[in-house]
């Protein structure tokens, strides 16, 4: 029987298990080096989170094992973890709310390695704050996709708005940028798209929105299909499940400029003792009504 213990998290308390157990075979990783992790970030990442239907990315035996994308909160899940129920094809799912930090280090309890959240909250699931253009390389050369990520932030400061950028963890950048929660998925993903266009028509060898892989060639995926409803993306301080545990790091765009850049080369003590480069992300949401206008988008 696995040895349990009592951990308390700000006013809550639950049951842990195996705080041994490595997770990350390579790195001796342990769960309960995970669960430290996502206790201590959470005064960081909480704003970034707090309110979205988040998507549990598990993996209970560890890393080298297969992973688990689990929706539905599981009902031995605490009552004090905030949920939130959401329609589907057929019916709902009931989706966890990573509200406070002890429900960040509950889900690392679980198991879940990474979060991914919604592009709106679930006061307003059908409007989005946020718009995410996702950089997905298809070579190594990681310096073109650091080109690309410069070349939207022109392009979305042009349309009046503010961007925003970090790295995935994984291979790529996402450019986002917070907009004001007043129109639909809809409207956002296709300004998402004519933005993407514009970036492809001017580098076309560069870019592309092609979705199929075999039909990308060498070029990189801007991948706008994030902008939907129900669709999620890799929450800011979010652990991937690679090896050395790389994290979804906030950056300043002088970051981008530096060659050194790696998507995947932050670590979980380095996004601790790192500002939060995301931390006016909420202040800085625009109206989309500009960029509607500039690109000829109807509400």
């Amino acid at each position: 029987m696995a040895e349990k213990e009592t951990v308390r998290i700000g006013r809550r308390t639950f049951s842990l298990t195996n705080r041994d157990k490595v997770l990350f075979p390579d790195d001796g990783i342990t769960k309960g080096d995970l669960i430290e992790y996502y206790a201590a970030v959470a005064p960081k990442m909480l704003p970034h989170v707090k309110n979205r239907p988040l998507t549990m990315q598990r993996f209970p035996d560890g890393i080298k094992a297969e992973g688990i994308m689990h929706k539905n909160i599981p009902t031995y899940f605490p009552d004090w973890i905030a949920r939130s129920e959401q329609p589907k094809k057929g019916g709902t799912v009931t989706y966890v709310l990573a509200n406070d930090a002890a429900t960040l280090a509950y889900l690392a309890q679980q198991g879940s390695i990474t979060q991914h959240v919604w592009l709106s909250t679930h006061q307003k699931p059908n409007e989005p704050d946020m718009m995410i253009v996702d950089l997905d390389p298809t070579t190594e050369d990681f310096s073109e996709v650091r080109d690309a990520a410069l070349m939207f932030r022109s392009l979305f400061e042009d349309l009046g708005l503010v961007p925003f950028v970090k790295v995935t963890g994984s291979r790529g950048l996402h450019v986002a940028a917070p907009i004001r929660p007043s129109v639909s998925f809809d409207v956002v993903h296709e300004v998402a798209v004519r933005i993407a266009q514009r970036a492809i028509d001017a580098q076309p060898d560069l870019l592309t929105m092609e979705f199929y892989k075999v039909k990308r060639g060498s070029r990189i995926f801007a991948d706008v299909h994030r902008n939907g409803f129900g669709a999620t993306a890799v929450a800011p301080y979010s652990v991937r499940p690679l090896k050395g545990a790389p994290v979804a790091v906030p950056l300043d765009w002088k970051e981008v400029e530096d060659k050194r850049l790696k998507p995947d080369g932050f670590s979980m003590r380095d996004a601790l003792e790192r500002p939060d480069h995301w931390k006016g992300f909420r202040a800085a949401a625009r109206s989309l009504g500009r960029a509607m206008k500039e690109l000829d988008v109807e509400r």
